[in-house]
């Protein structure tokens, strides 16, 4: 049995946590088995994962725990591999992930205050809950499972001091039957775990990259020096956002010393050990100057590559792991193969415009309606209205809008916001008695962290101005592209507009690859139906990960949604992975 005393324990015996995270999320199912093993070998006897409300509730009252959704199975896997597991359950988790796990239909409520103690969040949650615990409290320690620890809300000191909502979260997980030891996790500036802790329910343990002496002598004056000190976030990498000159990366040596460091006083967990990706829509923004929407790659710079290969931090991580612990560690893994399956030529390619009535269903309202008002999640809305008669523009401007537009007249793009630029006055000329207006906003990946996670509605929510006044008559198509099949190639191309490509590509071996879109504009890639992620020409990222399990032998199917205009005739599928 685990518990928690001057030091850890399990079954009356002092045990050292030497834990990494992996998001089951970010991974295809059938490598969860290949990552935990690479896990273990490193040095590790923890995996640990948050659980995002919204990937388990994608719609108020609809649950799936199934294929990549069965977190109960990524559990059992860690199990049968003799893994302990750190579960962080929280309604709430960052993780540079979409609305840091919260579904956007909480914010069809007007009203709705995040993350504090109001109760139709609180009744929501305990729904989840129910749901959620269900699948998790068969597994824990105390049930014969591997889930030795779980977690209240996530670094809660840096959102909120409200105690009432820790406790009715703690009172909730009791409720539907946890009772392992719970944990906090904050930074170590005073107010963060002033205001995230809960010491009398929940171990307080803190987050950090470096200089392990003072963090954790920071823990040590919080808690006492008769409890066990904990990194539950060893940030031993970073994210990286659209635009970003390079990716993230970090000194390897440095932080192999730091590592030495903080065995020697405490208990780890890495964050992260793999970062998988951001498949679909699910990608995180960060908002502090300027809108940071996070790449499609979640690689974290961490020892174990997006794509499964052990690295140069890996190794020197692991043999520091072997020093302090003294222990024999399993022979280093072999490499996930990849191929190249070359150049594939384009099969068709149609409008998005053309494609309208046959992938969406026309809303229409006097007012613009937000992504959450038409029940949209992810993904693009398109708004439609007759511009009127020919004439000078001197004033257009999108208010409230999120996170960035294209305004299209009869078809041919007149400018694109972004950003800062949204709502800016803009000047342009009506040329035709007969105009019509779309403007097509995406959703570049809800805020994950900080005080803008409150504003976090996308589309249109005040209004299109146009020359002193607000425009009426809209028709919104919602377009989450999650019905991509019904795209009809037959239809007209038109040029530097929005469009679906379609490739198809005979295959008689599956194996890991990448497609290179370098030479393309912005958008998304599906694989056999599956959403591979974005792409966009700012960079850093030009290749996407193209998991072997997404494959099939036989005739593959990849679909190229693209908006800026900006296509080729031409997919390159790469055995070389993007650095």
């Amino acid at each position: 049995m685990f518990e928690i005393r001057e030091d850890f324990y399990w079954n009356e015996k002092p045990i050292k946590i030497i834990s990494g995270s992996i998001h089951y999320f970010r991974v295809v199912p059938e490598y969860w088995e290949d990552r935990l093993k690479k896990l273990k070998a490193m040095g590790c006897n923890t995996v640990e994962t948050y659980i995002p409300w919204n990937f388990h509730e994608p719609k108020e009252g609809q649950y799936d725990f199934d294929g990549m959704h069965d977190v109960a199975k990524f559990i059992k896997t860690a199990q049968s591999l003799n893994l302990f597991v750190i579960v962080r359950p929280s309604p709430y988790i960052c993780a540079e992930w979409e609305f840091g796990g919260l579904p956007s239909w909480l914010l069809k409520d007007k009203n709705m205050q995040l993350r504090t103690y109001y109760e139709p969040l609180l009744n929501k949650i305990d729904h989840y809950f129910e749901k959620l615990f269900n699948e998790l409290v068969p597994l824990q320690a105390t049930h014969g499972g591997p889930i030795i620890m779980m977690q209240v809300e996530n670094e809660y000191g840096s959102y909120n001091n409200d105690k009432n909502y820790l406790k009715a979260l703690v009172d909730m997980m009791k409720k539907y039957g946890v009772d392992v030891p719970l944990v906090t996790s904050d930074g170590t500036w005073l107010d963060m775990l002033e205001n995230g802790t809960l010491p009398e329910y929940a171990h307080p343990t803190v987050n950090f990259g470096s200089d392990a002496a003072h963090h954790f002598g920071e823990l040590e004056h919080f808690i006492g020096k008769d409890s066990p000190l904990m990194v539950m976030e060893f940030w031993i990498g970073w994210f990286t956002a659209w635009g970003n000159k390079k990716y993230n990366r970090t000194d390897y040596k440095k932080q192999a010393e730091e590592l030495r460091k903080v065995l020697n006083k405490g208990h780890v967990n890495f964050y992260m050990f793999h970062g998988g990706t951001n498949f679909g829509f699910m990608n995180g923004s960060n908002y502090y100057d300027q809108l940071t929407p996070d790449i499609t790659s979640y690689d974290y710079d961490a020892p174990l590559s997006e794509w499964g290969d052990v690295t140069k931090k890996y190794k020197a991580f692991r043999e520091v792991i072997q020093e302090v612990t003294n222990s024999e560690l399993p022979p280093l893994p072999e490499l996930v193969k990849k191929m190249d399956y070359g150049k594939v030529a384009l099969k068709a390619r149609t409008s998005l415009f053309e494609n309208l009535d046959t992938i969406s269903e026309g809303v229409k309202s006097p007012y613009t309606l937000s992504m959450e008002e038409l029940d949209q999640d992810y993904g693009y809305v398109l708004y439609r209205q007759k511009a009127g008669p020919k004439r000078q523009v001197e004033d257009f401007r999108l208010l409230g809008t999120n996170d960035r537009a294209q305004i299209f007249l009869n078809g041919v793009l007149e400018l694109t916001q972004y950003d800062k630029e949204l709502g800016d006055k803009e000047v342009f000329e009506l040329t035709e008695d007969e105009m019509t207006m779309n403007i097509l906003v995406e959703n570049m990946g809800r805020v994950n962290y900080g005080p803008r996670l409150k504003a976090q509605s996308k589309g249109i929510t005040d209004g299109v101005f146009l020359n002193g006044a607000y425009r009426s008559g809209w028709t919104h198509y919602p377009l989450p592209l999650d019905n991509i099949d019904k795209v009809d190639y037959e239809k007209p191309y038109q040029e530097q507009a929005p469009s679906f490509s379609l490739f198809e590509h005979e295959i008689e071996e599956t194996a890991d690859t990448f497609i290179d879109m370098t030479g393309w504009g912005k958008g998304i890639v599906f694989m056999n139906g599956f959403n591979l992620g974005r792409f966009w020409e700012v960079g850093p990222q030009y290749k996407l990960y193209v998991p072997a399990p997404l494959l099939k032998e036989g005739l593959n199917q990849i679909v190229v949604f693209e908006t800026e205009g900006k296509v080729k005739e031409e997919l390159i599928f790469s055995n070389k992975p993007p650095y």
